[in-house]
């Protein structure tokens, strides 16, 4: 079901892809993610920029149905398990934050986050929702991940369905305005410090 967009209200126009995303917690539980829409979005991420082109995010996918996917959907905080059922499926982002060698990737995490981005703008162009949860356990998730990379977050995607199947306080969520700080609260400035008195 196609829900009324919640269109940004920006101080200069943006592409409509960013303006019109945002993380709905309304999912279809009968919307299917096909192969074609998962390698799409795996695409997205893939091409990512990263740091010395290093490319360390990982991606465990889940469908719904699957026992992978009860394992990842059991590690969320309840509140998100509330809703988060009835998505298509649960996608971990995880990043590998020591190469190989064991050299830390101090921006791993960073990049890891745009590759997210990536996929969130891909899954918009295909007329999917994404909702990027934190509210997770961590360790038991890393326990059920290869070695050394680091859960950072858990997509949910699929369809959208009327938001008025949910639960309060979530179906009030659903149809409030979206709302961010101003572009004057995000902006710093740069304070040059005096020169070091001479010796």
């Amino acid at each position: 079901m196609d829900t009324p967009p919640k269109t940004a209200v920006t101080a200069a126009p943006l592409h409509p892809l960013l303006a019109e995303r945002w993380s709905p917690r309304s999912f279809d539980s009968r919307h299917e993610l096909t192969d074609v829409q998962l390698t799409a979005l795996l695409e997205a991420a893939r091409w990512a920029p990263s740091a010395s082109n290093t490319q360390p995010w990982r991606f465990a996918v889940t469908r719904r149905g699957s026992t992978a996917h009860a394992t990842v959907f059991d590690a969320l905080a309840p509140g998100n398990r509330a809703w988060a059922h009835a998505a298509s499926a649960l996608i971990v982002a995880a990043a590998e934050t020591a190469g190989p060698d064991g050299a830390d990737r101090p921006w791993a995490i960073y990049d890891t986050g745009q590759a997210v981005a990536h996929l969130s703008v891909q899954a918009q162009h295909e007329g999917l929702a994404v909702h990027q949860m934190g509210g997770f356990d961590r360790d038991r998730l890393a326990a059920v991940l290869p070695p050394r990379v680091t859960p950072v977050a858990v997509l949910a995607i699929g369809g959208r369905d009327d938001p008025a199947r949910l639960a309060e306080p979530f179906a009030g969520r659903e149809v409030a305005a979206r709302e961010r700080l101003p572009l004057e609260a995000l902006q710093l400035a740069v304070e040059p410090r005096p020169a070091a008195a001479a010796a």
